[in-house]
């Protein structure tokens, strides 16, 4: 019986010396090409040479080397096909059972923006593509792998008959490997420009999206159902690539996306919506912070001189809605933190990290589900997408850009500048820029009210401002909570004075919106009619 025969040709060498001795130990001839036959060979591994297989040489500095026959009709030949292997036989080609293969580092290359354009192109693997593509088709017959990930799952298979399962999970494993490399290709080349006869690349300017952009996902988990009962859903990470940026990139899976699940109830798709409108709130700031989400508008949120304290400002701030809320914290869980939040009955929970301590507390609700994400990274996301009916929308992340320092008489940040006759209060300034933070993250049209560490009652998705004012202050009314010297804040301008009018009766003594309105004199106008100190940011914070 010939000997199995295995083709290994990698760009990535990661544990290739390692598979190459299990396959070797397990009877299989090594057939190789380049720095892979060089690195098996410098082990001390027996190597044949793709040229020995196909009886041609490498040609054209190695753009051509495994497009041929001899190892094409040996990977595609159907092992239950009497004429296939009858048409092997007449040409003298052996089987090909194990394609080990990935591809040219095209990706790390455009993801250097000094990478010429020529250089770039010959990172555009021809042969690679069409070896795992012929393996992948023909998964009954041959096992092919594209991640050293998997080189132990292959070995161990060899060791009896490897599944069919295996096969065909290895076989679209490798599909969505050449699907993600050919759509950097594509989105990468889509940033090139031809000038006369030269190729520039030429990502997008600043405030400029791509014309062409890929969406690469893989499968976390099924969730039990949707937003309702009828509807399925499923969670999902980015693979792959992203050229959004304008140069591809690896993307490396962060936030939600790489998410721990310490314990719990299976997470819900709204638990999931919850848990990242949470996290966005507390990620605006630097000190601890706590929020408390329902329905992905904050119930309260808060800022305190521990986790503990956030968790606790931010949870009074409407004790009643946060019953079964879920929870987000900036800051690890520590014991005094989880003993506070397990005091209230919370859906879940998402923290960057939980003490060891805080671990058995947390476990005292058993339902709970209590998540850990690393959020360091998720400034590096630039764009967000969102789907609609037939199409989808791609939009630059919202960042409240303004509110990134600290906002004093005399060092604000370019585009604010106080309004009214009367300036705010050190203490006003405080509040002010903490609101700001806040509303940008409550859905529109809303108006809110805060101290200088805490929400107060927040009027939330209204019609309009005049509403969301109502809304707010029969919050404040339930919770028998005073507005009388609050801050307010609303995310776009009010377009009559009578939002304004609503918000000085409320009690609030100094108002931050952006402006922009054709009315704004008549509203400045009704700011100082009631001695409110009003701040103009230039910039409007709408979320839908």
């Amino acid at each position: 019986m010939p000997m199995p025969r295995a083709l290994l040709s990698v760009s990535d060498k990661t544990g290739i010396v390692d598979v190459g001795r299990g396959l070797a130990a397990r009877g299989f001839e090594l057939v190789s090409t380049g720095g892979t036959a060089r690195a098996l060979a410098d082990a001390g591994l027996a190597v044949t040479s793709v040229s020995e297989v196909t009886g041609f040489p490498e040609m054209m500095d190695g753009r051509v080397k495994t497009l041929h026959p001899a190892l094409f009709a040996g990977i595609l030949a159907r092992r239950d096909r009497p004429d296939d292997l009858a048409a092997l036989a007449r040409h003298d080609l052996a089987l090909v059972d194990v394609v080990v293969v990935n591809l040219y580092p095209f990706v790390k290359a455009a993801a250097n923006p000094s990478t010429p354009f020529d250089a770039l192109v010959e990172e555009i693997d021809i042969g690679g593509p069409s070896l795992v593509r012929a393996a992948a088709k023909n998964f009954r017959g041959v096992l092919v792998v594209v991640d050293p990930v998997d080189y132990p799952r292959l070995l161990a298979s060899l060791d009896g008959t490897p599944s069919l399962g295996l096969r065909f999970g290895l076989a679209c494993k490798a599909i969505a490997h050449t699907a993600a490399y050919d759509t950097a290709i594509t989105e990468t080349l889509a940033t090139v420009r031809l000038d006369g006869d030269r190729f520039e690349r030429r990502p997008p300017a600043v405030g400029e999206l791509p014309d062409r952009v890929g969406l690469s996902l893989e499968k976390i988990r099924d969730l039990r159902y949707g937003e309702n009962p009828h509807q399925r859903a499923a969670w999902y990470r980015p693979s792959g690539s992203d050229v959004v940026s304008g140069f591809s990139r690896t993307v490396a899976a962060s936030g939600l996306g790489a998410a721990t699940i310490l314990q719990g109830k299976e997470l819900s798709y709204t638990n999931l919506l919850d848990l990242d409108a949470a996290a966005r709130i507390v990620l605006e700031f630097a000190e601890p912070a706590a929020a408390v989400i329902k329905h992905t508008n904050p119930c309260g949120a808060a800022t305190g001189d521990s986790p503990a304290d956030a968790y606790v400002r931010a949870r009074d701030a409407d004790s009643l809605a946060a019953f079964g809320g879920i929870v987000a914290l900036n800051r690890p869980v520590d014991v005094r933190a989880a003993e506070a939040i397990v005091s209230t009955f919370i859906e879940a929970v998402i923290a960057p990290a939980v003490d060891e301590a805080a671990r058995p507390v947390l476990a005292r609700k058993t339902n709970m589900r209590v998540v850990t994400a690393d959020f360091s990274s998720l400034g590096l996301s630039r764009v967000e997408q969102r789907s609609i009916l037939g199409a989808a929308l791609i939009q630059e992340r919202d960042q409240v850009v303004e509110a990134a320092r600290a906002w004093a008489p005399g060092a604000l940040p370019e585009g604010l500048r106080v309004v009214t006759k009367r300036q705010p209060t050190v203490e006003e300034w405080e509040a002010l820029r903490f609101a700001w933070r806040l509303c940008a993250h409550v859905k529109s049209n809303t108006v809110i009210f805060t101290d200088a560490r805490r929400t107060l009652a927040i009027g939330a998705g209204q019609m309009s401002r005049v509403d969301a004012v109502g809304v707010a202050v029969m919050k404040a009314q339930g919770a028998a909570r005073s507005l009388a010297g609050s801050v307010a804040a609303s995310d776009a301008f009010f377009p009559f004075r009578d939002g304004l009018d609503a918000v000085a009766k409320a009690g609030a003594t100094a108002v931050v919106q952006p402006g922009g309105s054709v009315r704004d004199a008549e509203v400045i106008a009704a700011a100082d009619e009631q001695g409110l100190a009003m701040v103009f940011t230039g910039r409007r914070h709408f979320r839908h």
